[in-house]
């Protein structure tokens, strides 16, 4: 008997037809019947998950006043009502910094939080995996642009890594040969540790509201080993999704969490967790033996990961900021939330509200692309970095090339995000952390080849 046989009796060719075929013809050569042989295969047929007919409701933490914030929050709407449709997906929430992150229907957007049973679905963290934010408050006072000029000496903004490596130290490092989605990146972490990136990533040096003190803020994820590891994640969660689910679009596929793949999953996910937490450590600590200053306060959040509560669902935040207490082990009851270079960041508290599924925004979001805000809005960007710089804020472009994308006008209003903040009681904000200035990638790509006209 061949695969010819099967498709002829009615079997949908699959994975399952190696399988298949070894059996049959074991059971025939053993002198089985067609009815028994047929009866036989039914059984290894694996089931099919099918997408629900009808998504299942979601909250909306999410106003909309002007007609580019009403656009963005009809396409966030889109965009949840197709993936509540998944059928792992147990509850969906929508924070109020949310938008788009991607144009397949279902892509779950920025600010999107989702709950999902025995499933981790790498498209719902990306690539940028664990990017999170963290704070070392100073004990001595300091001048903020000797801060970021300390900045600028011990770290990289951009891609790729660091001239000359450091050697990390982080709880898992050794693990990276016993698991299948890490074996083969130690240089990568290695090359990548202690620098910060490119997009929105940033450092920030500010003034605490309460006390006057000087504030060092990092933000960013966990670099090429995201990425790859997140590469990784998807091919496994492709070839699971393939055999039980095959209707269920790509961008949505699962790793089974109870499963080696899910458990190998998982440990790499916590991996590159104590990864990137360990390179703010070593950013925050190079900056601080440069300036030489002691610590007086110091603690971090993620805002873009896989949670897994009590309840043994996997809660998946696409930019959205755990806000319940021990979230992690080290959480210490309270979270950052940065708004935009002109704007200070939040210090809140956690709130646990039920119908946000514990989170609370990441950020002040964006209502349109980065492209579309540098088309529409021109030559009105150089004059918007120009008036935050006379206002006295230190802002500068590691590469020398301001990207005009990552301006305080390519983002949602701060004021009204805050106002929502408090409307849905999603966060209590105990304090803030005043600009005085921030480093970030800049352009880097103003003169590559590709950017060029032809």
């Amino acid at each position: 008997m061949d695969g010819a046989t099967l498709i002829a009796w009615g079997f949908k060719p699959g994975r399952w037809f190696k399988q298949g075929l070894e059996t049959a013809n074991a059971m025939r050569a053993a002198g089985g019947s067609d009815d028994a042989i047929f009866a036989q295969l039914q059984t290894l047929v694996p089931p099919e998950t099918l997408m629900r007919t009808n998504g299942l409701p979601y909250r909306l933490f999410l106003d909309a006043e002007t007609p580019a914030e009403r656009a963005n929050a009809a396409s966030v709407a889109a965009h949840m009502d197709a993936l509540m449709r998944v059928p792992t997906i147990k509850a969906g929430a929508v924070m109020p910094d949310a938008c788009p992150s991607g144009t397949q229907p279902g892509t779950i957007p920025v600010g999107g939080v989702v709950a999902c049973e025995d499933a981790i679905h790498p498209g719902f963290h990306s690539a940028d995996i664990c990017c999170s934010v963290a704070v070392t408050v100073f004990k001595r006072d300091d001048d903020p642009a000797k801060v970021l000029d300390a900045v600028q000496r011990v770290t990289h903004f951009g891609p790729g890594g660091r001239d000359k490596p450091i050697r990390p130290v982080f709880e898992g490092e050794a693990a990276f040969s016993d698991n299948p989605f890490l074996k083969g990146l130690e240089n990568m972490a290695l090359g990548h540790f202690g620098s910060q990136g490119d997009g929105n990533h940033f450092a920030f040096v500010g003034r605490l509201k309460s006390s006057g003190r000087i504030a060092l803020v990092t933000h960013h994820g966990s670099r090429g080993l995201g990425a790859q590891l997140y590469k990784r994640g998807m091919a496994a969660a492709r070839r699971h999704t393939g055999i039980v689910a095959p209707r269920v679009p790509a961008h949505n596929a699962w790793i089974k969490a109870d499963s080696p793949d899910g458990e190998a999953y998982w440990q790499a996910l916590q991996i590159a967790r104590n990864w990137t937490k360990a390179n703010h450590g070593i950013i925050h600590a190079m900056v601080r033996q440069e300036i030489g200053n002691q610590v007086l306060d110091a603690f971090w959040n993620e805002h873009n990961f896989v949670f897994r509560r009590d309840d043994g669902l996997f809660y998946h935040g696409k930019g959205a900021t755990p806000s319940w207490s021990g979230y992690a082990a080290d959480d210490d009851g309270r979270t950052l939330i940065p708004l935009n270079m002109s704007e200070p960041i939040l210090i809140a508290r956690h709130r646990d509200h039920g119908g946000s599924l514990g989170f609370a925004p990441h950020g002040a979001g964006r209502n349109a692309s980065r492209t579309q805000h540098l088309r529409e809005n021109g030559e009105a960007l150089a004059a918007e970095l120009a008036a935050l710089q006379a206002r006295g804020l230190d802002i500068r472009s590691y590469c020398g090339v301001p990207d005009h994308s990552e301006l305080p006008s390519a983002y949602k209003n701060a004021a009204s995000v805050r106002a929502q903040i408090a409307k849905y009681d999603l966060a209590e904000i105990v304090d803030e952390i005043e600009p005085c200035g921030s480093i970030m990638a800049g352009d880097w790509e103003h003169d590559a080849p590709w950017r060029k006209a032809r």
